[in-house]
């Protein structure tokens, strides 16, 4: 086992949402099938967007998705960040009980997106 490293979202602006994960965060478009399907990575990471022309109703059961960043630091310039490119922010950078320091955002399909330093694993990238 070598540890989550693979997330599929079905989103139905499947553009807003290409354009907040390559364009915003960073990521880069490792396949891309067919226009309605697209594989991200980061280098290490696998995430899948599937267009959906169905309407998601209620919440969805997934509650977020966490990309890892190495150094804590970073969680304020990545805060600033998204916010210079107008992210809705949920939740705004805080230090947690464990020592690891995260902010939350919402990606265009309303997905949860935590930016996380999280010390047991953060140094070993």
């Amino acid at each position: 086992m070598q540890g989550l490293r693979h997330v599929a979202l079905f989103v139905q602006d499947i553009e807003a949402c290409l354009h907040f994960y390559v364009d915003i965060l960073g990521m880069q478009v490792e396949w891309q099938p067919d226009p309605d399907n697209y594989y991200l990575t980061s280098g290490n990471d696998n995430l899948a967007l599937h267009r959906s022309s169905e309407a998601v109703d209620g919440k969805q059961r997934l509650d977020h998705i966490g990309f890892i960043i190495s150094h804590i630091e970073l969680v304020d310039e990545w805060h600033a960040h998204f916010v210079a490119n107008g992210v809705k922010i949920l939740m705004p950078p805080k230090t947690h009980r464990d020592g690891a320091r995260s902010f939350y955002c919402a990606d265009p399909a309303g997905t949860h997106v935590q930016i996380i330093y999280h010390p047991p694993i953060s140094g070993r990238l």
